[in-house]
């Protein structure tokens, strides 16, 4: 596993109206969203793959549709540099994964229905009032980049 990558299989408490699960408590978490957003990836796509240089990410793979998370340890001073990870979430196994900065992610909708995927963030998306640069380093965008989504 890589360092500071915290996975958590979400535990379901269903009954007859249909299921819910926790994603999210302070006492459980250091990590403290500042924002939150929704998207949705079609089927086939993939979003990523990206790091940050300050902003964590709380992702939380909740259904429907299914995902291929995809993790590469890209801090140098890390015990876990250039370790990489893989692995699905989504329907049928509803998960949040907690991604610090340094981490280049991304991940791919796997299964025929769209899927959608809950982000907590620690960092507002361009700072306050939207006037910062990005917290992103892009490297979908580099055709040399080590990191690929298959």
């Amino acid at each position: 596993m890589i360092k500071g990558v915290i996975i958590n299989e979400l535990k379901k408490y269903d009954d007859e109206r249909g299921w819910l699960a926790e994603f999210y408590r302070e006492d459980e978490v250091e990590t403290r969203p500042v924002m939150g957003y929704i998207s949705e990836t079609k089927p086939g796509v993939a979003r990523g793959p990206h790091e940050h240089r300050e902003q964590t990410d709380l992702f939380i793979f909740a259904g429907p549709g299914k995902f291929r998370l995809f993790l590469w340890d890209n801090r140098n001073d890390s015990p876990t540099f250039s370790e990489t990870f893989s692995d699905e979430y989504g329907a049928g196994r509803p998960t949040t994964v907690i991604i610090p900065p340094g981490v280049v992610h991304g991940y791919k909708c796997i299964s025929d229905l769209p899927g959608q995927v809950v982000n907590l963030a620690d960092k507002l998306w361009r700072g306050q009032g939207k006037k910062e640069e990005v917290d992103e380093i892009r490297h979908e965008k580099d055709p040399d980049s080590p990191f690929k989504i298959d």
